[in-house]
């Protein structure tokens, strides 16, 4: 049985690698985020109050909202989850992948993973697909709803803020260099369906894709980037972000030597769980917000 939202809210952790790395983003979006876990904590710092009667309505009313499958937060908390886990996948073939380019005897491992660079453009793609229609989700419009998603993008704020911030840095300037947002779109603009289906990340969460067939899908998912392409651009620029500057601040919080650079990109795929933790955030504050709103 899945775990109910208050739980999932309760059993975020305070600290760790995932949190480390969220940390580490700070310089770029100073201030923004709070790691706030708990759901009555949650609901005291959304909300501002401590009443515990006031608490305690609110906290049922958001767990009806969860609860209601005619809503689309079960969905969207599904996107979440399935995203990250296929990513990790996708890292760890990733590390097999330098692995076997670096070591000669295992090259063989380098025929029988995916090359590093196709897979995190699809990867970085996919992700950013889902939170589209996990944002559709959530505020109850059609997945399609690219315009609403980038209208919503420009508000942006706290959690949501911090899981387009990592997806930028660790899925796309670490793994692919600043020059990524170019790269990925001449790679989607050249791939075929059948590399798209062969692609975990994809695999896991397809069947919420807009587009009907993979082709189509292929189109949402490309047509998707470049419409965001543009805040990505500005982000990156707006906040002086680079590889090397993310790279940096991460030393901070994290013990990365020069010779496992290589794999950081992997690193953090496998070891952490940045989007369904911002994810699970995202969601309890939208449902506080709406129980709230509703009271």
């Amino acid at each position: 049985m899945s775990k109910s939202i208050f739980e999932l809210v309760d059993d975020l952790p305070t600290g760790g690698l995932t949190v480390m790395s969220l940390n580490a983003l700070d310089f770029a979006i100073p201030g923004q985020w709070q790691n706030t876990v708990g759901f009555d904590n949650t609901i005291k710092v959304v909300t501002g109050t401590d009443d515990p009667e006031y608490v305690q309505a609110i906290g049922e009313r958001a767990v009806a909202l969860y609860n209601d499958k005619g809503e689309g937060y079960q969905t969207a908390m599904w996107l979440y989850n399935t995203v990250d886990s296929g990513s990790r996948l996708l890292g760890a073939a990733a590390m097999a992948n330098k692995v076997g380019e670096k070591f000669a005897m295992l090259g063989f491992l380098g025929n029988i993973t995916p090359k590093a660079e196709t897979a995190q453009t699809i990867d970085l793609s996919v992700k950013l697909v889902a939170e589209i229609v996990a944002y559709c989700q959530i505020n109850g419009i059609p997945g399609d709803s690219v315009g609403d998603f980038l209208a919503g993008l420009g508000d942006y704020g706290g959690e949501s803020l911090m899981r387009m911030c990592a997806l930028v840095c660790f899925d796309g300037l670490i793994p692919l260099g600043p020059d990524f947002i170019s790269m990925v779109m001449d790679k989607m603009g050249g791939m075929s369906p059948g590399e798209l289906e062969g692609n975990q990340t994809f695999k896991g969460i397809k069947d919420q894709i807009p587009g009907g067939d993979t082709g189509g899908q292929l189109g949402f998912i490309t047509e998707s980037f470049g419409n965001v392409s543009g805040w990505m651009s500005d982000f990156v620029t707006s906040r002086g972000l680079s590889p090397e500057t993310v790279v940096g601040n991460i030393r901070n919080f994290v013990d990365i030597s020069d010779d496992k650079l290589d794999y950081l990109g992997a690193f953090l795929d496998v070891s952490t769980n940045y989007y369904v933790h911002t994810g699970t955030q995202t969601l309890a504050r939208r449902l506080i917000e709406r129980a709230a709103a509703e009271m």
